[in-house]
C-alpha cells in the first residue's frame, strides 16, 4: 500500500511540474512597430511600459510600417505586430488580437489651395504618398483605384509623414497623404501653424464602398487643433481600422497579456470613437485569436485576480481539457479498491489449488507414509499463507484458508490413526 501511495505521488508531483514549465510563458516579445517617431513606435512604447508590470520585455522592432510587419510575421520572425487594415498576411501566418483603433486617411494641403475636392478630378500633382513598405502607401494605392484616378495622372513621391509635411509646408508637393492616428505629433506640427489644412473629400460615401476595409468616421470643429481651428467644420473622413496581429503560436499568456495591454489602452473614448468601441474582437483579413476573443467579450477570469498571470491565462483553458478526462477517469477511480481488493485476496486464493489438491489426495489414499507426506506439504503451505503480510481488512481471507487447512489436517490425523 505504501508502494502505491509512493509511486501516485511521485507521478502527481511530475506531472504538477511539467505542467508549471507548460504554463510558463517566455520573458521576452517582439513587436514589430513602425517608423520611430510615429503613431505606431509611440504606441509600442506605451505598451512596453504596460507589459513590464508582469516582468514581460517587450523589444520593438522599428519598420517602414504595415506592409514590412505583415512581411516579419510572414517570416515568423516576429511576435506581434501592428497592421492596418487592409494589409494581408499569408493563410495561417497570423491571427489578430482584434481593431485597437482608427487611423484615418488624411489628405494635408497648402491653405489657400485650388484643389478639386473630387479626388477622381486630380490631375498634375505632386502628392506624397507614404514610404514603400508602409501602410499608407498601400492605402493610397488602394485608394486611387477605388476613385478610378490612374496612377499616371500625378507624380508619387515616397516620403515619410515627417518629411511629407516638410515638404508641404515648403510648397515642394502639393498634397500630404498620411494614414496615421489622429493624435500623432507630426500632425500636431503640421496643425500648429496657419499654413496647412486638411482637404474635405466629396463622394466620401462612396468611397468607402469601394474599399470594403475602408470605415468613415466624424471629426467634430477643433477636434485636431483649437489654435489654429482645425478641422473649420466638422468633417468625415475614411478611416482604416489598425490592429494587432500575432504568431499564432504564440504563447497564450502573452496573448492574454497583449489583450489586456490592449484593453486598457484602447477601451476609452477618444476623438473618434465612443468608450468601449476598442479593442474589438475582429480581425480585418485574418482569423481572430480565441484567446483574445474571450477576454474581449467576456473580460479575464475568475483567477484573474487570484493567480500570477501565466497561470490565470490558461487555467480556464487546462479545465476544459482536465474535465474530460476527469469524466473517465473517476469511473475508473472507482474501480481502484476492488481491484486492489481482488489482489489482495488473490495472494490467498492462489493457494487454494493445492488445498484442495491434498485434500483430494487424502480421500484416495491409506498409506502412513503417504499421509505424512501430504501432511508436510500441507505444513509449509500453511506457513506460506501465514507469513503473507496483509493488511487487518484482508487478513480473514487468509484466516479461512487456514481454517480449511486445519481440517483437512485433522482429517490427516484421523486416517493415520486408522493406519497405525
Amino acid at each position: 500500500m505504501r508502494l502505491w501511495i509512493a509511486i501516485t505521488t511521485v507521478t502527481l508531483a511530475v506531472c504538477a511540474t511539467l505542467v508549471a514549465l507548460l504554463l510558463l510563458p517566455p520573458k521576452t516579445l517582439t513587436l514589430a512597430a513602425g517608423a520611430r517617431g510615429g503613431a505606431y513606435a509611440l504606441m509600442a512604447e506605451r505598451y512596453r511600459d504596460i507589459l513590464a508590470r508582469d516582468g514581460i520585455t517587450l523589444e520593438i522592432l522599428y519598420t517602414n510600417g504595415s506592409v514590412d510587419n505583415a512581411e516579419l510575421l510572414a517570416l515568423e520572425a516576429v511576435d506581434a505586430a501592428f497592421l492596418q487594415a487592409g494589409i494581408s498576411v499569408p493563410p495561417g501566418k497570423a491571427e489578430a488580437i482584434g481593431g485597437i483603433f482608427y487611423e484615418p486617411m488624411i489628405f494635408l494641403v497648402r491653405e489657400g489651395h485650388q484643389l478639386p475636392l473630387n479626388p477622381a478630378l486630380w490631375q498634375g500633382l505632386q502628392i506624397s504618398r507614404g514610404k514603400i513598405g508602409s501602410g499608407t502607401a498601400a492605402a493610397f494605392s488602394d485608394f486611387r483605384a477605388a476613385v478610378g484616378l490612374p496612377e499616371e495622372a500625378n507624380k508619387e513621391l515616397d516620403l515619410g509623414a515627417a518629411q511629407s509635411i516638410f515638404a508641404l509646408q515648403a510648397g515642394g508637393i502639393d498634397m500630404a497623404f498620411l494614414v496615421s492616428s489622429i493624435e500623432a505629433p507630426y500632425l500636431a506640427q503640421a496643425f500648429s501653424t496657419d499654413d496647412i489644412s486638411l482637404l474635405p473629400l466629396s463622394y466620401v460615401k462612396a468611397i468607402a464602398r469601394h474599399m470594403d476595409y475602408a470605415d468613415i468616421v466624424d471629426i467634430p470643429i477643433g477636434a485636431i487643433s483649437l489654435d489654429p481651428v482645425q478641422p473649420m467644420e466638422t468633417q468625415q473622413l475614411l478611416a482604416l481600422k489598425a490592429q494587432m496581429a500575432i504568431d499564432p503560436a504564440l504563447h497564450p499568456a502573452l496573448v492574454n497579456r497583449l489583450t489586456m495591454a490592449a484593453k486598457e489602452l484602447h477601451a476609452g473614448r477618444d476623438i473618434l470613437s465612443d468608450r468601449g468601441t476598442f479593442p474589438s474582437a475582429e480581425g480585418i483579413g485574418m482569423p481572430e485569436n480565441n484567446v483574445a476573443r474571450q477576454l474581449i467579450q467576456n473580460g479575464p477570469s475568475t483567477w484573474h485576480n487570484l493567480l500570477p498571470y501565466w497561470m490565470a491565462a490558461q487555467v480556464n483553458r487546462l479545465l476544459l481539457l482536465i474535465l474530460p478526462i476527469l469524466l473517465v477517469l473517476l469511473p475508473l477511480l472507482r474501480i481502484v479498491p476492488a481491484v486492489y481488493a481482488y489482489f489482495r485476496g488473490w495472494q490467498v486464493w492462489k493457494h487454494y489449488g493445492q488445498i484442495r489438491e491434498i485434500e483430494a489426495k487424502v480421500s484416495e489414499t491409506s498409506s502412513a507414509k503417504q499421509l505424512r507426506k501430504l501432511s508436510n506439504a500441507l505444513d509449509a503451505l500453511d506457513q506460506k499463507i501465514s507469513q503473507l503480510r496483509l493488511p487487518p481488512a484482508y487478513r480473514q481471507t487468509a484466516y479461512h484458508a487456514r481454517l480449511h487447512i486445519d481440517l483437512v489436517r485433522s482429517r490427516i490425523a484421523e486416517l493415520t490413526s486408522k493406519a497405525k
